[in-house]
This record gives C-alpha cells, structure tokens and sequence, in this order.
C-alpha cells in the first residue's frame, strides 16, 4: 500500500515538472537488451550542444525512473518513510527551480506485463528509442510476441519513436500503432545506418552515416567492438539529427563514444592477450553477437568464457543449447562455462560438438583456469549475466593491470558483499 502510493506521488510530481517545464525534452530508451548502453551513447552525442540530464544508473523501474528524470536520489532505506519525506521535499523544490538541462534521457525497465504502457499514463515522451525485442523475463511473458507487444508499447505514447530495425524483427509491427517511427540500425533496411569500410582493434570502425536530415553521407569513425555496437550508435546518431545537431556536432560527438563498462569493452589481458568484457548481463542474441564478434577477429588462440543466461524461463534450456550450438571448435580453443544452465546445456552440446570444454560454478574458479591456458596474444571473450553469475570476476584475474578493475562492472562495496557473500555460499 506504501509503495503504491509513494509512486502515484513521484508520477504526480514528474507530470508536474514537465508542465512547469515544458522546454525540457524527453528521451526514453526501452527494449529486452541494449538500454544503458543506448542512453548512454545518447547523451554524448546530445552533450555536443544541448544540457543534458540523465541518470548514470540503471534504475528504470515505477519508483526509481521518475526520480532519474527529476535527478533526485533513490533513498538508502526504501521502507523508510522519513526518506521518502525527504524525497518528496526535493521533488517539490525541482519542480519549482529553473530547468538546468534541455534534454532529459531515461530507460524504462520492465519485470511484468503491463509496465511499459503504465509509464504512458504520466510521460509523453519527445523521442522514444526501442533498442532491442529478445527474450526477456521469460518467466513471465512466456512468448516473445509478449515481449514485443510489451517493449513496443512505448511507441505508442511518444511524439516519435525510433526503432532497432536489424534486432526486432517486422512481423511485430502490428503491435505500433503510431505512425511517427523511423529506424536505425547497420543493414540497408534501416533509415539511419553505418555502412563499414574498415575496423580494427584500436581505432573502431570507420565507415559512413546516411541519414534521411543529411544530403549525402558523412565519414566517420566509432571506437567501439562489433556490429551490433553500431545499433546504439545510430540510435545516438538518430536522436540527435532529430534534436537538431548538425552533422559535424554528430561526428565530433562520435569521436567522443566508448563502450560502456561491461559492454563489449576491450582491456589488455595478461600476455599480451585481449579480454572482450562483456559481464554486464547475457542474453540469446547478445551472446550470438558476441561470439561472431570474437570468431571475426585473428587472434592464435580463442577462449569463450560464458555464463548462465537468467530470467529466460521456460525457454532457458532451448535457449542456452542454442548457444552451445553456436560453439565452433575449430574457432575455439575452450569453452569455459559458469553456472549451472550453461554447464547442463551450453557445455553438454559445445562438448558434442567438438569443442574442448571445462565447467566451473565459480567466476573466479572459470578465470583461474582460462589463465592457466592462457597463450599469447590470445583473444577472450567474457559473457555473463548478473544474478549469480558474476562473470566480472573472471576478468580480474586475467587483466594486465590491476587498475583496471575499476573499469568492471559491479564493483562498489555493496555489490562486493554481495558477490562475497554468494560465493562463501559455493563452498
């Protein structure tokens, strides 16, 4: 009952703020994969000319979104009813201030059925962005016309919608019914897209942008590790043609992106080996565009560490053997699989087929084993989602530089208890 009305008061005040507000525009990001890393690409490109409001977290939920798009913090103690006074003190007074930013971007997260369309009752968003539809919470929507319908809401509510032509498939337009869409995304069926003409390890890619707003493409260069990378940077390039920046704003902006940690993000290895961090969170399609990723690049030795996919339901076994069949032994020298899903199913069929495979339950037992066969110049890949998986902690041990752990995910205080804790439970 106390949640429920603390949310119908940060609803009121984020309606008030943008009636009060009404120069300030909204960006959103939905979609089952690609969130962080889409608003995140967003919000460089748009920092080229505009003030930018967005909140570096990933709270995208009922109670935590409307606090992002006011910039508030998420109390420490959420059943504390003082704190959320305080909130609401401090919602009132943002409400009543000069805006700070022209710009606002914040994802929207769903668990249940229903919760994209509900964040159409308090928001109209100037620009929605649909990053990916692929399975997600499984559990709950059970089919992915379900996620479709559900991640696609969003379109419906907002003055333009931007969609991931190459990551949702058409068959789900039926489930748009606002006429206002483009698309973005790296195949020629897309309105904005990349076209690559070359890519290496320390500059990215380079290549040209076409773009409805641009009289003949532009040439520019993205340092970031695979196609699928591209998608979010259209989505950027996208929103801020459509804000108005013009196209060398747009390209300046792009020379700005990096990966987001945990997000394909390339860090020297031991050995002179690279480590391809990508432990943020896992799932069918994003697994697939990882492992293309990794087969692409020449390296004389190749390692797939890769982690238990979460929340994939009813659809977790056919879904992790999917990926066991995406192990190709002559591209791998080992398949290295954390947790229990990937060791029942990815490691059983990539055994099958041929490929040299150990299992661990442990993120830290998986990492100590890929060091110990390590070669060099190697090349490893590390995939993995968050609830038990931790994949992270695999990287550590095999980074050439111990500072670099700040450049993983998950490493606050808060979460290393966690983690610490989930492991002690291992033993």
């Amino acid at each position: 009952m106390f949640k429920k009305y603390v949310q119908k008061r940060l609803e009121k005040y984020v309606r008030k703020y943008f009636q009060t507000h009404p120069e300030v525009k909204l960006v959103v990001v939905a979609g089952s994969v690609g969130k962080t890393t889409t608003k995140t690409m967003i919000a460089t490109l748009l920092s080229q000319r505009l003030r930018v409001g967005m909140d570096d977290s990933n709270h995208n939920t009922h109670l935590s979104a409307p606090l992002g798009i006011l910039g508030i913090s998420y109390p420490e103690n959420p059943r504390s009813i003082s704190q959320w006074l305080q909130v609401f003190s401090a919602c009132k007074k943002r409400i009543k201030q000069p805006a700070t930013v022209d710009v606002l971007i914040q994802e929207l997260g769903t668990d249940t059925v229903g919760d994209i369309a509900h964040f159409g009752t308090y928001l109209r968003p100037h620009i929605a962005v649909v990053a990916a539809v692929t399975p997600e919470h499984m559990e709950f929507f059970g089919t992915i016309e379900r996620v479709a319908e559900e991640e696609l809401a969003v379109t419906n509510y907002s003055e333009l919608s931007l969609i991931n032509r190459d990551d949702i498939d058409g068959r789900f337009a039926n489930f748009i019914t606002n006429p206002n869409i483009a698309t973005f995304g790296t195949t020629s069926a897309a309105e904005y897209r990349f076209e690559t003409d070359d890519f290496s390890i320390e500059n990215g890619y380079s290549g040209r942008i076409i773009a409805p707003e641009l009289a003949q493409p532009i040439p520019a260069s993205v340092r970031v590790l695979g196609e699928h990378s591209l998608r979010p940077v259209m989505a950027a390039v996208a929103t801020a043609l459509r804000l108005g920046l013009s196209a060398q704003e747009v390209v300046n902006g792009l020379a700005e992106v990096r990966a987001v940690a945990g997000r394909m993000n390339v860090l020297p290895g031991l050995k002179s080996s690279i480590i391809i961090d990508d432990t943020y969170n896992s799932s069918p399609a994003a697994v697939a565009s990882a492992l293309q990723t990794l087969y692409s690049m020449q390296a004389p030795q190749r390692i797939a560490i890769l982690g238990s996919m979460n929340e994939l339901g009813v659809s977790s076994e056919a879904e992790h053997r999917k990926v066991g069949e995406m192990c190709d032994p002559g591209l791998l020298a080992w398949v290295v699989t954390v947790g229990e899903d990937a060791e029942k199913w990815i490691a059983s069929v990539a055994k099958f087929r041929g490929c040299q495979v150990r299992s661990f339950q442990n993120p830290i037992d998986a990492g100590a084993f890929a060091n110990s066969v390590l070669e060099e110049n190697a090349i490893v890949l590390v995939k993995g989602s968050q609830g038990g998986i931790f994949c992270e902690e695999a990287v550590k041990i095999l980074l050439q530089h111990t500072s670099d752990d700040s450049k993983l995910v998950r490493q606050s205080p808060e979460w290393m208890e966690t983690k610490r804790s989930f492991l002690e439970k291992l033993k």
